[in-house]
């Protein structure tokens, strides 16, 4: 019958028993509660929430592209200002024991920022001076070294090595020539890198000189309550602050071990290696591997494989073993973070937003699960003020 369906439908849901109809009989007209159907034919609950999840993913995903479009269309400000407030972050607390000092914090400020400069300025000097110093030597061990590769793959059957050879070496003469000329090729021209280290020095020193008035601005826009405000703000700084100090830690630790070894295996350059080491290990990750690469390859040159290998091995264990067992030491578990989820979210946010982004990845993932605990506390302990306390039972009545 075409209306069984219907009847039974109806009986389903509670409607009265119908007959089935005798031949011959007028159809029978069936009220059906339209409820009943949108049940039937609406979507389950689950494939409803991943519909709802999938537009959410959707527009974070388009909120996210925007972002990093419009970061990347304003880099010019944008990277400046964010490096301005990292170091105005990580040295703020020296501007305040001067305040505290009765030294007015414009004062302080611009001490600490001329502090800066002149850390940055030695640490150039250092480097870069080296390199000019012993810019032939430097030349003539990159050389060297490629015609013991070459050598090595010759000996194991791979051929066509020289036109690689040339190219290496020509590469190394550019890039030797290029550092002598300075950074600013690398920065679009002397007027770019004019242009940042002004605007980073600028937006470091009144960072510095008016870090409180603006943790207060954003506090009260942050548009959470002001408790809540002061937890985030707070946790972000402090785990910027452990971060970069835990970082000095590893970095002064893989400095001594690199140049002491090369001092004991008597490479030239082992100042400048042992700077270069320090300086590249606040980029996370490539950082050693740059570092690493140009201490083996003036080893190699200098004092042949086995001195090579044994650098090679000192480099390996500086940023893999030891560095393992100090880091831990060195950042105290401030950061509560499993190694590899700093690899993670290292690598992602380097590939959304460059060398900032990889820098800034680990501590403001500590930061985002030290404010999530901190709430989750707070909420609980707020929670447990606001319960009424127990009622007392009643005791046995007096006889």
């Amino acid at each position: 019958m075409k209306l069984g369906f219907l009847d039974r439908l109806a009986k389903r849901d509670g409607g009265p028993d119908v007959a089935p109809p005798s031949v011959g009989a007028a159809p029978t007209v069936v009220q059906i509660d339209a409820t009943s159907l949108s049940r039937i034919f609406s979507a389950p609950l689950w494939l409803r929430d991943l519909g709802l999840l999938a537009w959410f993913l959707v527009g974070v995903s388009i909120l996210l592209v925007g972002l990093v479009w419009l970061l990347d269309l304003t880099s010019t400000i944008v990277v400046p200002v964010t490096l301005g407030a990292i170091l105005a972050t990580v040295s703020g607390p020296l501007v305040t024991k001067l305040e505290h000092h009765r030294l007015p914090r414009a004062a302080g400020a611009a001490i600490v920022l001329v502090g800066l400069l002149a850390i940055a300025v030695v640490i150039a000097l250092m480097v870069f001076g080296g390199i000019f110093e012993q810019s032939s030597q430097i030349k003539a061990a990159a050389n060297e070294a490629v015609d013991k590769v070459q050598g090595w793959m010759n000996d194991a059957g791979a051929g066509g090595t020289s036109s690689t050879a040339e190219q290496v070496k020509s590469s190394a003469a550019e890039t030797g020539k290029t550092l002598l000329q300075g950074v600013s090729e690398g920065i679009k021209g002397l007027t770019s890198l004019v242009f940042f280290l002004t605007f980073t020095a600028f937006s470091t020193f009144f960072l510095l000189k008016d870090g409180p008035t603006v943790r207060r601005f954003v506090d009260s826009n942050l548009g959470v309550p002001r408790e809540v405000a002061t937890i985030i703000t707070g946790n972000v700084m402090r785990s910027l602050r452990r971060y970069f100090l835990g970082v000095s830690y590893v970095a002064a630790f893989n400095a001594v071990v690199v140049g002491l070894a090369a001092l004991v295996l008597d490479v030239p350059l082992a100042g400048t290696i042992a700077v270069v080491v320090f300086v590249t290990a606040y980029v996370p990750f490539i950082g050693a591997f740059v570092s690493g690469a140009f201490a083996v390859i003036l080893t190699l040159a200098a004092q042949g494989t086995t001195s090579a290998v044994i650098m090679l091995v000192v480099v390996i264990l500086a940023n893999g073993l030891l560095q393992n067992i100090v880091q831990p030491i060195a950042f105290g578990a401030t950061l509560d973070l499993n190694p590899l989820v700093v690899l993670i979210v290292t690598i992602g946010f380097g590939s959304l937003f460059g060398m900032i982004g990889m820098i800034l990845a680990a501590p403001l993932t500590s930061a985002a699960i030290h404010i999530s605990r901190e709430l989750a506390q707070a909420k609980a302990a707020q929670a447990a003020a606001e319960r009424p306390p127990p009622t007392p039972e009643p005791g046995p009545a007096a006889a």
